[in-house]
């Protein structure tokens, strides 16, 4: 008996249905491009629909589906191959963060997002090109964020995943690609070297490249929204900081470079945010620096250095020198 699963295209038609208005839900992955509709006559016609489902249906039917697709996953984890799984994530990931599907309820889809990683069969290939993928889900760092949040960290693929997509998207939202991401064990002195970046005076440079307004009116209203913009993104790339570090098995001989990352952060960070009762924004960011700092702090005393054991004296030498003290007496 062969037992029916939907594919990509029928599970993206199903979101569309729904309400779903990106038509970015189209994945990267296994369909062909002519197979896509041009953005502009994709957005028309799923705009056209009239009377949206209400919240609470809406809820409903998207846990239907989600629960449906781990139904598939459990009987049959062989239906998809490792293409169309990574597809899937990929679509599923951006249906989460679709205007008209938001802010529904998440645990149906953490709970397959895993089994779809557990599916995976040739798992340590496929970690670099997914993490490619769900990096440009979106192109702001409070999506990616919420993206790297879907993926629970209660298994070891899963951790891994948050992990490494955190640290992808920290090097793309600083512009630092050309880094070696992908080496092992070099996780945290990555980290290290773009938290120096992670200034936010350096922010404030990367993100204003715009001119301020020639009006000097309106230029400390322009001062003021570059602040909360540049304190807003080192904030999310903080919490991804903490996250590639708490995802981690820090072992003694890692010691050293988390004491570099507490360094780094007192320095680059920590010391440059100046609180102020006009800008809360800012006390949110130091209490983050603080928090994240503390919890680094509490690894590190967990995880001591290894230290080499003192010397054993040679044999036969304590012993012969007792006797010459003693003949010399």
């Amino acid at each position: 008996m062969r037992l029916w699963h939907p594919s990509l295209q029928e599970v993206m038609e199903a979101f569309h249905g729904l309400g779903a208005h990106n038509p970015a839900l189209y994945p990267l992955g296994p369909f062909q491009p002519g197979s896509r509709l041009p953005e502009s006559e994709a957005s028309l016609h799923w705009l056209e629909q009239q009377d949206p489902p209400q919240e609470v249906a809406l809820d409903l039917s998207l846990s239907y589906i989600y629960k449906f697709l781990t139904l598939c996953a459990l009987a049959q984890p062989a239906a998809y191959s490792d293409a169309h799984l990574l597809g899937l994530i990929e679509l599923l990931c951006r249906a989460s963060l679709d205007a008209g599907l938001r802010l529904m309820p998440k645990t149906d889809l953490q709970q397959l997002l895993l089994l779809l990683l557990e599916n995976i069969r040739e798992w340590p290939g496929k970690l670099q090109p997914l993490c490619c993928a769900l990096s440009w889900v979106s192109d702001h760092h409070h999506n990616l964020l919420a993206l790297v949040q879907l993926f629970l960290d209660v298994t070891s693929r899963g951790r891994q995943l948050r992990s490494q997509l955190s640290l992808v998207v920290i090097a793309r939202m600083l512009g630092q690609e050309e880094l070696p991401l992908w080496q092992e064990k070099m996780q945290l002195s990555l980290l290290s070297q773009l938290l120096s970046l992670m200034r936010p005076s350096s922010l404030g440079q990367f993100l204003g490249s715009e001119p301020l307004p020639p009006c000097q009116e309106q230029q400390p209203k322009a001062s003021a929204a570059l602040d909360h913009k540049v304190c807003y993104m080192c904030h999310s790339l903080l919490t991804l900081a903490g996250v590639v570090v708490s995802s981690q098995d820090i072992t003694p001989d890692q010691w050293g470079e988390l004491q570099l990352l507490c360094m780094q952060l007192d320095r680059h960070i920590s010391t440059h945010i100046r609180e102020s009762p006009q800008a809360m924004h800012r006390t949110k960011l130091k209490d983050l620096a603080t928090q994240t700092y503390i919890r680094w702090q509490e690894l590190l005393a967990h995880c001591q250095p290894q230290v080499a054991p003192p010397a054993a004296p040679r044999p036969g030498w304590e012993g012969s020198g007792q006797t010459r003290l003693a003949r010399a007496s």
